[in-house]
């Protein structure tokens, strides 16, 4: 039986973690190596690695920090940060890295989906797309971390990244990103009414409970965040955790409940 996926998101800026509100105010939170020793002791679904400096630089994928992190990780990784070529997409997936995601590249340059999806499998491209509210029930994608609004419909690129070949989706909700208030359910109900594919929602999630509310409205999705498991208490400590086998048990049976 197909499961909710719970999957933890680390940011990286100079070989560092950190995390940000609303694509902001970035906090410098430790070592992104040993926050994947710690995740792999708490046997996490999958992690999602971005490096949110790359793209908007212009610069490549670090691989050697890559490296590293496949090396470490004992559950499915996905990486994605400056990728903007097909030989790139090799070299990462040729690292032991399972996913290889696209963000502004994908947006910019859409045939760069299907060109990778040859390449290394469908299964294995991640379209990530962040978007703000624009609207009742509309949504602008945005890239280069917020900064570059598109003009374009979230809708309009989910369904263009399926036809191009992606194997999953994952939208970011520019708006709660770091608040730790929540999901935008009526966002994630949107995507998984638009498209067949797998989707990954990420941005609001502040508790056990918002991770419940995402898998009931939505049933089998990833519910990605960042925050929940790098933060803990209102002063937002510093402290990687994840949920034991019964919290998650008890997440799934939520996705039941329809």
């Amino acid at each position: 039986m197909l499961r909710p996926r719970i999957t933890p998101c680390l940011l990286l800026r100079d070989g560092g973690l950190v995390k940000t509100v609303r694509f902001a105010n970035e906090k410098y939170v430790g070592d992104p190596v040993n926050a994947v020793r710690i995740f792999n002791e708490k046997e996490t679904d999958e992690l999602v690695v971005f490096d949110i400096a790359a793209s908007a630089a212009g610069a490549a994928p670090n691989l050697r920090l890559i490296s590293q992190f496949a090396v470490e990780c004992r559950m499915p990784l996905c990486y994605g940060g400056g990728i903007k070529t097909v030989q790139q997409a090799r070299e990462i997936i040729a690292l032991g890295v399972e996913k290889i995601a696209i963000s502004s590249a994908a947006v910019e340059q859409p045939a760069l989906i299907s060109m990778i999806a040859e390449a290394v499998g469908g299964q294995s491209v991640v379209v990530v797309l962040d978007a703000a509210h624009a609207g009742p029930g509309e949504y602008e994608v945005c890239t280069h971390n917020g900064r570059r609004r598109t003009g374009r419909r979230l809708v309009d690129l989910v369904r263009e990244a399926e036809s191009r070949g992606a194997g999953e989706i994952v939208v970011n909700a520019i708006d709660r990103d770091g608040v730790m208030g929540g999901y935008d359910l009526e966002m994630a109900r949107l995507v998984r009414d638009t498209t067949r594919l797998p989707i990954s929602v990420v941005g609001g999630a502040g508790s056990l409970a918002h991770l419940g509310e995402l898998i009931r409205a939505c049933g089998v999705v990833g519910a990605v965040a960042g925050s929940l498991f790098v933060f803990k208490g209102a002063r937002r400590a510093v402290l990687i955790n994840y949920p034991d086998q019964s919290q998650k048990d008890e997440l799934v049976r939520a996705s039941l409940v329809q």
